[in-house]
This record gives C-alpha cells, structure tokens and sequence, in this order.
C-alpha cells in the first residue's frame, strides 16, 4: 500500500478529543478497557427505527446462530430500561416526527426511516484500532427489543437505499460478520479495506495545507451513516484538530 497510515497513538489522541466533545453534547460515546489489555475501545449504543423488509418468519430463521442467545450488555440500568419503553411507545402511537429531529440538529441517537413499517432495533457501535490496517474499524451488532440478534441478510436491509446503491456491487465484503478481536464475540464489521481510498486525498490535502485534522471524526462521518450513525455537525466543526503522525508505507 502507499498511503498515509495512521499510529495507535494519533489513533488514542482523536479518540481523546472526540470523547471530549461527545460528553460536552451528551452523545453517548465512552471508552471501554478490554479485559486484561491494554488496549480500548469507542462505544455507543443507540434505540433506532428502521425499515425492515423480511416477511415476518425470515427474520427467526434467517438470525445467525453464533449470536441468537446473545444479549447486548445492560448500559444504564433502569434509565435504559425506562428510555426503551418510552420509545416503544412512541412508535407503537404513530409520533414519529417527536423522535425524527432536522438534518441540521444535534443527533440524539435515534434515526428514523419513515417508509413502510419499521421496527425498534437497539444498536452497540464499538470503535477500534486495526493494527493491521491502521485505521479505525467500525465494529457493531443489532438486537430486537425482545433481545434477538439480528442476521447479516437483516441488516443489509437496514441499510438506506442511498448506501445500497453504492455498495451493491459488493455488499457482504463490505459489511462482514466477524469476531471482536478485544471480546471474542460476534459482531457485524465495516471492512476497512478501501479506508485507504477514501482518507489518504483528505490526510495528502491537510498535509499540504498545513491543516490538523481529526482521523477519527473524518473517517466515521464517511463510513457511519452507511449502518445509522451520524455525527453532529458540531464534531466536525467545534471539534479541535488532532496533529497526526503519519507516514508513507
């Protein structure tokens, strides 16, 4: 490869910056020490309404036996508990447009796909560093109210349009289902194959510029959206810049 790779350490400085602003906006992101490493992780999890296109017996016999008794880890005790209902509710009255929000607002963590029915998916978004590769990594899973793991044919279908348009041409190397190399477990993945592509004009650019840019908030406003994580505008804009080392492989 010949492109601009990023260090853990730069990789640890834009986390550092990015969790700063995450808890001035109240997003929900922390960082997570994996067991007896020294290594960490980004984490986020987030209540979405999606659209889901499976008949409502695929949804069972398609879910991925490595992750069907698997339940995502309680965050917030009897607040998430309580913010489940309220959201349930609110779907199930038909008030979408109280939880939808503008482009332009600060996201709450809920992203809403109007059309045909949807259902609540809670989602746990993981963030790591790929030595490999040197780059982030968006590791994530999806679970149903009811505690069931969603299957890779279901989250594809989760996907907005405007994503599968671009990413149909090759969708399951881009989306993979893989185990978490810090928990051991099952969890959907954003390959980082072509993360090269994408951040090595934008890192080139800020170099002859002279610009600081954060790695972290650049790649993940790119790749997020793709499985319904966007960012504040604010990130992009408030947040200070990280000076990355970086040098050619």
């Amino acid at each position: 490869m010949s492109c601009c790779s990023l260090d853990e350490e730069s990789f640890r400085l834009c986390c550092g910056l990015f969790l700063r602003h995450a808890d001035s906006l109240r997003d929900g992101w922390s960082w997570e020490q994996a067991p007896g490493l020294d290594e960490g992780y980004l984490r986020k999890t987030v209540l979405r309404s999606v659209k889901m296109n499976n008949s409502p017996d695929q949804g069972q016999e398609g879910a991925s036996p490595a992750l069907e008794h698997q339940r995502p880890e309680e965050t917030d005790g009897a607040e998430q508990e309580q913010e489940v209902q309220q959201f349930s509710l609110t779907v199930a009255s038909g008030d979408i447009d109280d939880i939808k929000g503008d482009d332009d607002d600060d996201d709450d963590g809920v992203c809403v796909v109007a059309e045909g029915s949807s259902r609540v998916i809670r989602y746990e978004y993981h963030i790591l560093y790929s030595c490999s590769y040197r780059t982030p990594v968006l590791y994530f899973r999806a679970f149903t109210l009811e505690g069931r793991s969603l299957s890779l044919d279901e989250v594809w279908n989760t996907v907005h349009p405007n994503y599968k348009l671009r990413l149909q041409q090759s969708p399951w190397d881009t989306i993979t289902q893989q185990e978490h190399p810090l928990l051991g477990q099952s969890f959907f993945v954003l390959h980082p194959c072509r993360t090269e592509e994408f951040m090595t004009p934008v890192v080139r650019a800020a170099q002859e510029e002279h610009r600081e840019v954060n790695y972290v908030v650049t790649w993940l406003s790119v790749v997020g959206p793709v499985v319904g994580l966007d960012l504040p505008l604010s990130y992009s804009t408030q947040l200070p810049a990280a000076s990355l080392r970086t040098s050619p492989d």
